[in-house]
């Protein structure tokens, strides 16, 4: 399997969006591309190819990783979603995640290989963030996935 260089567009679009909508959430689980601890653990994850993306459970922040879990079910981008130790798809619905990092500081979301250019918004029960918030939400580096 060759790993990306790079997440997709529509990867990289979720973190963007969250921070331009809520700019002081917390960040330190978000990721998109897999750490050599992660590879090695995981060597079939859609991290690997660009196509997943973690991000952290803020509540306090305004980034609810229940909302999130529960509201992207109905997007068709999404391929499968993990977040406190469930695991959800179209195919089989919710169901217990049996893997070793059960999910509980970030909800993990899987994205569909024909949406990984996508990058309409993924949060509209949040509402629009403000344009100043997109600017520095796109310019702003995105954060290194920390080791696990």
């Amino acid at each position: 399997m060759t790993i990306a260089k790079t997440a997709t567009p529509a990867a990289k679009s979720v973190l963007r969006q969250a921070t331009a909508l809520r700019p002081k959430r917390m960040k330190a689980s978000d990721g998109l591309l897999p750490s050599k601890a992660h590879l090695a653990q995981n060597p079939n994850s859609d991290h690997n190819t660009g196509f997943a993306v973690d991000l952290t459970h803020d509540p306090l922040g305004g980034i609810n990783g229940d909302d999130v879990y529960s509201n992207l079910k109905s997007d068709k981008r999404v391929k499968y979603l993990i977040f406190k130790g469930k695991i959800w798809s179209l195919e089989k619905g919710d169901r217990l995640y049996t893997g070793s990092n059960q999910h509980t500081k970030h909800v993990h979301i899987s994205i569909k290989e024909a949406y990984g250019n996508d990058t309409s918004p993924w949060f509209s029960w949040l509402g629009k963030a403000t344009v100043v918030n997109k600017v520095k939400a796109s310019v702003k580096p995105l954060p290194k996935k920390e080791a696990k």
